[in-house]
Formats: structure tokens, C-alpha cells, sequence
């Protein structure tokens, strides 16, 4: 029986489709390998977001090299979120490139509603990488989410990089929730990613209506303060962000809150960071991703000095933690 073995890099996303690329393999009769060393496939599921994922990703080809030495027929290969300028030099390290991750049966099935992004937040690579931002019609959406209900999926997820600024003929994020969840059938819908910025009145309306909407929200803060959040181009301000989770919590009691972080952000010093940490105690979160700040070629922030040491971001990232 042949194995596999996946290495993933990068964000939730990643991680879903891996789950996804691994329930496929298995489903053609693969077995998972313990290690890289006894698989005939290896699989490296890739986000070009954060530079030291891309890094690593070059460092796996010592490996690679001995791999194909103990077992010449085995095969690489690369997926996931990958910038063109990398796509070339990954191509010298790996057998094959996939375009994106193989649809594989899961009880989760993942609907992109849009693709690409607008909004060149300094630190990120996406516009780059899945150019601006394109919305699927809506009609296709709805005939997919049926066809996978009908299918058995009892989770939907709808994607893109900034969902709620959806729209397509006249059907914006919250309109396309409401049609979502009028579907009949048993299931969950949930969503992600948000922008606070674009998170309307209508939309915490439809979720707190909608009784198929999980009451889970993921709402990227990134930073507590404001002049950060400049220096990263999101566009609100974080008493514009702790007034709209006040509005959520009244509408949807019950929601889980997530949120997306980063710390050591170039010229962050330590009294802006304890503006995170005095948002945090407020907004109290159920959950925090926390990065790390890493430059990363092509975006704004990378012509900014990377002036917060490592062991200042580690201890910042533990601080977050602690209060999770």
C-alpha cells in the first residue's frame, strides 16, 4: 500500500484543505506515513503569506534529495496560496505544482463565493498572489450549496478573503446568507474571512435571524492600536471595533468570537502593544490566532525596518496567550 505524508504551512484554510487533500488519498487507497522519509507521496500544503513558512518549505529539499534516494519513485508536490515570483523557484524543488488543494469528501464542504482582494492591508501578500477581488454569481453559490446538502455535507463554509464585501447583481454577503439559509435540509452555515470595516447592521441582523448561521465569528482585529492599524491599512479604528462587537453580542448573545493577530509589527513599541493587550481584556475572545510579525517581499511593510527583536515578539505572543 502506498503512504502519504503532508506537511502543512499557513493559515485555517490550509489546514481544512489538508484534511481534505489526506481524506482524498485515503479514499484512493493511500495510508498515512509516520514520517516524510516512508511516504510515496509527500504533499506540502503552502501559504506565501508569512516568509517563514516560505523558508522552511526551501529547506525541506535536504530532505527531498534523501527521499528520492532511498525511494526513486516517489513524488512531490506543492499547493496551497503560492506568489508567481515563487512559483518558479518551487518548481526546481518539487515533481509537481498544483493550481489548488484536490476536492476530497469530508463532512465540511468549502464554497468560495469570491476570489482575490482589495484592500492591500501593508503586511499581506493575497492581492498579490489571487489578484482583486472577483465574486462568484450568486446563483452558482446557492445551485452548489443544494447540490452538496443533497450530497450529505452537513457543514457549509463560505470563503474568500474578504466575504462580507461580496456582490453580484444586486446580492450582497447578507442577502446571500439569508438565500443560503432558506435552502432547506440540515446543515450549518458558516463563513470566513471578514473585515470589521465591512461588517453592516444588515448582515449581524441576518445572522442573529437565520437559524442555520453557526453563532461562530471570526473578526480580524490584527492590532489594538490605532496607529498601527494605520500603518497596516485597515480601515477602522479599535473603539470602531469594539463598538461593532458590542452591537454582535446584543444582537447574538451566544457568539463564539475569534480573532486574527499580529504582533511586533514594524515600529510597534511596547505601549501600542498594551493597547492590544487593554482590547483583549475588553473584547475578552474566545479564541486568538497570534503571528508573529515576519517581513514578506512584495508588500507595503516590507520596506518598514523590522525593528522588534524576536524574543520581544515571543514574549508579546505569550502575554496574548495568557489572556485566552
Amino acid at each position: 500500500m502506498k503512504k502519504y505524508w503532508i506537511a502543512t504551512f499557513g493559515c485555517q484554510m490550509n489546514e481544512s484543505d489538508s484534511e481534505r487533500i489526506a481524506a482524498g488519498l485515503e479514499k484512493d487507497g493511500y495510508k498515512s506515513a509516520s514520517k516524510m522519509a516512508e511516504a510515496d507521496l509527500v504533499v506540502v500544503n503552502m501559504c506565501s503569506v508569512r516568509q517563514p513558512a516560505v523558508d522552511r518549505i526551501f529547506g525541506l529539499n535536504q530532505k527531498f534529495i534523501k527521499l528520492k534516494a532511498q525511494n526513486p519513485k516517489s513524488k512531490t508536490v506543492l499547493t496551497g496560496c503560492i506568489l508567481k515570483k515563487d512559483r518558479v523557484k518551487f518548481g526546481k524543488i518539487f515533481d509537481e505544482i498544483w493550481e489548488e488543494p484536490e476536492k476530497c469528501s469530508t463532512p465540511s464542504k468549502f464554497i468560495p463565493i469570491s476570489n482575490g482582494c482589495d484592500n492591500f492591508c501593508t503586511y499581506c501578500v493575497v492581492p498579490h498572489t489571487r489578484g482583486p477581488l472577483v465574486c462568484r454569481n450568486h446563483k452558482e453559490i446557492i445551485k452548489e450549496i443544494k447540490g452538496s446538502v443533497a450530497k450529505g455535507f452537513k457543514e457549509i463554509w463560505l470563503l474568500g478573503e474578504n466575504v462580507n464585501r461580496y456582490q453580484s447583481n444586486g446580492v450582497n454577503f447578507a442577502k446571500l446568507l439569508k438565500m443560503a439559509d432558506a435552502i432547506p435540509g440540515n446543515f450549518k452555515i458558516r463563513f470566513m474571512s471578514p473585515n470589521p470595516a465591512d461588517f453592516t447592521d444588515e448582515l449581524i441582523d441576518i445572522m442573529a435571524k437565520c437559524r442555520k448561521i453557526s453563532h461562530y465569528l471570526n473578526l480580524p482585529v490584527q492590532s489594538g492600536d490605532n496607529d498601527i492599524l494605520r500603518k497596516m491599512n485597515r480601515p477602522y479604528t479599535a473603539e470602531q471595533y469594539i463598538k461593532l462587537v458590542k452591537k454582535i453580542r446584543e444582537k447574538i448573545p451566544d457568539i463564539n468570537l475569534s480573532t486574527d493577530v499580529i504582533v511586533g509589527f514594524p515600529g510597534e513599541t511596547k505601549k501600542q502593544f498594551n493597547n492590544t493587550v487593554k482590547l483583549f481584556k475588553k473584547i475578552k475572545f474566545n479564541i486568538a490566532y497570534i503571528s508573529k510579525y515576519s517581513p514578506r517581499s512584495g508588500t507595503a511593510a516590507f520596506r518598514l525596518k523590522d525593528d522588534v527583536p524576536i524574543k520581544e515578539k515571543k514574549r508579546r505572543e505569550r502575554v496574548l496567550i495568557n489572556l485566552i
